[in-house]
């Protein structure tokens, strides 16, 4: 991901869309073919000249134009080298040449999405029945099952998979319309056989530059995303406190924790990816910024996106590799899961006891009240609440020990799991 945003890269993408456009402009007889050709074979360009002239001249493109044209001078093809930029402004070329950037960097963010959404399926299919409790406000609520979490997660990826293919398509457009988008030097026509030649759209309208709502929206795609994989690594850190240890970051044999505490084992892994996140949700503020421009273009989206782009892009790949890594090697604690689930001894049944009353004509005020006097005790004193329930006179009036053992019952509280995962999964489960 990172060779995509070297200047290397970036000017010999701007090379291609350079000759793309004499080509192009050569087959509709507007630029010599033989020159075309020329082009073709001897443009090149050296980095570090681009550099140099830039300090000099204070501006990128005429510097990558003129180590062309000494290039072309070099093999002997000067004459040709005064077709090289025919036709085009500045931004003819950084933008759409920024889109093939992007379009470069998009595959690798696909793939990866693609890769975590395949490793989430096969842990949660891991785990489809491995029962443990669900919580609100980091507070026991009622059971669920691992599997469940980790199909949560499958399945907002896969609408990460979908946003993230729309953000891209909607930067695959190029533009060569001129100095202030109005074709005032070549046409239409041209503008769409380069954009063709490159693997692009034509912008069906621009000014000077491509508009910024089309990065902002990829750019707050990729904050989500990071934002979803923050989701995932803070489940795990909380998962893996000493308290609750029920899943935890892969721990290698020579890893070590602390410098100062030997016994610690710490979630490092995921309280980066908790704090990279951040840095791609500022970007994607930076780039609803850049929306705005003074009239047909200004530069001051420029400087900003040569540090957002690069950087949310590479941040989010790694992310990605980091995330399918952490989810992929997760060392998953079952039985403590059932432990936890047992902690407080039934008090996580408490809704399924309010509805039983009530089903069988207790007013539901009632029943609460007769569910949660005994539930505050068995918190307050660490009774059983199971325990509690059945030597209550007025629960055990309305309901049978049997109807009792039902309110208990995990595999009632989890009968529609498969249910759930079919929903999910489809035929592949």
């Amino acid at each position: 991901m990172g060779r995509i945003w070297t200047d290397q890269n970036k000017f010999a993408t701007w090379l291609k869309v350079e000759l793309a456009a004499a080509e192009a402009l050569a087959e509709m007889g507007e630029v010599p073919r033989e020159a075309a050709e020329t082009l073709a074979r001897h443009a090149a360009f050296d980095t570090a000249r681009i550099l140099e002239i830039e300090r000099e001249v204070k501006h990128d493109v005429i510097a990558f134009t003129t180590s062309v044209a000494e290039k072309m001078a070099a093999a002997g093809a000067a004459e040709a080298s005064r077709w090289l930029h025919y036709g085009l402004t500045s931004n003819d070329v950084v933008d759409t040449a920024q889109a093939l950037q992007v379009q470069e960097a998009s595959r690798l963010i696909a793939a990866g999405l693609d890769g975590l959404h395949q490793v989430l399926g096969e842990r949660a299919r891991e785990f489809q029945h491995a029962v443990c409790i669900g919580r609100t406000h980091g507070v026991h609520a009622e059971p669920t099952t691992f599997g469940l979490k980790l199909a949560n997660w499958y399945a907002e990826v896969g609408r990460q998979i979908r946003r993230f293919a729309e953000a891209s398509e909607q930067m695959r457009v190029g533009k060569i319309s001129g100095a202030v988008g109005a074709f005032a030097h070549i046409g239409p026509e041209a503008e769409e056989r380069i954009c063709a030649k490159l693997g692009l759209a034509a912008a069906p309208i621009s000014s000077q530059v491509i508009q910024r709502d089309r990065h902002a929206h990829y750019l707050a795609v990729l904050a989500l995303i990071a934002a979803t994989l923050e989701k995932i690594a803070l489940e795990i850190r909380h998962l893996q406190r000493t308290e609750v240890r029920e899943a935890e970051e892969y721990f290698s044999k020579d890893q070590k924790g602390s410098s100062a505490m030997p016994h610690k084992r710490n979630p490092v892994t995921c309280e980066q990816i908790c704090g990279l996140a951040r840095v791609v949700r500022a970007n994607a503020l930076a780039g609803y910024e850049n929306i705005a421009l003074w009239h047909e273009r200004d530069i001051s989206h420029s400087s900003v996106e040569r540090v957002i782009l690069p950087d949310s892009t590479i941040l989010v790949d790694y992310l990605l590799n980091r995330t399918t890594h952490i989810v992929k090697t997760l060392l998953v604690y079952p039985d403590r899961m059932r432990r936890n689930l047992e902690l407080t001894q039934g008090l996580v049944f408490s809704g399924q006891l309010l509805l039983d009353l009530a089903a069988r004509g207790v007013l539901r005020e009632q029943a609460y009240g007769w569910v949660q006097r005994n539930a505050m005790r068995a918190w307050e004193t660490g009774e059983s609440f199971r325990d509690l329930v059945y030597l209550d006179s007025d629960i055990s009036n309305i309901l049978s020990p049997k109807d009792l053992e039902s309110v208990f019952a995990l595999e009632r509280q989890l009968r529609y799991v498969d249910r759930i995962f079919q929903r999910v999964f489809g035929a592949k489960t």
